[in-house]
């Protein structure tokens, strides 16, 4: 990560302490994970559909670091962390079809991800 790129970004006032964002994702990736063994261990049949949401949110998170932080390229992550919440309140509706704890399990990660999408639009706009 290009913390001197990131530090001089014009930042909403909202913006949380850098030293918060690593606890928090510690704690949803570890949700995150849960909510998938729930999801994997429950006995149900017919459960493709929530692998490959779960897949692909997981994918466009990681890709929205990768353009953000990466390549610096804050309109299109953006675009990327949009595609992330489609994917996340897809997959929180499969899930909860399948284990209603697994769905649980990634509300908080669905609001921190609304609140990144609207920290993310605040810096589009004031870069």
């Amino acid at each position: 990560m290009d913390r001197i790129w990131y530090q001089n970004l014009v930042k909403p006032s909202f913006t949380p302490n850098g030293e918060i964002f690593a606890p928090v994702w510690s704690v949803l990736y570890f949700l995150i994970f849960l909510s998938l063994m729930f999801f994997i261990l429950s006995k149900n049949q017919g459960k493709m559909l929530g692998y490959i949401f779960f897949s692909l949110q997981i994918l466009f998170n990681f890709l929205w670091y990768y353009v953000f932080f990466i390549r610096h390229n804050i309109s299109l992550s953006f675009f990327v962390i949009l595609l992330l919440l489609i994917f996340i309140v897809l997959n929180i509706v499969f899930f909860y079809k399948k284990s209603k704890i697994a769905a649980f399990m990634l509300l908080p990660y669905l609001l921190w991800v609304c609140f990144a999408s609207v920290l993310n639009f605040g810096i589009m706009e004031l870069n």
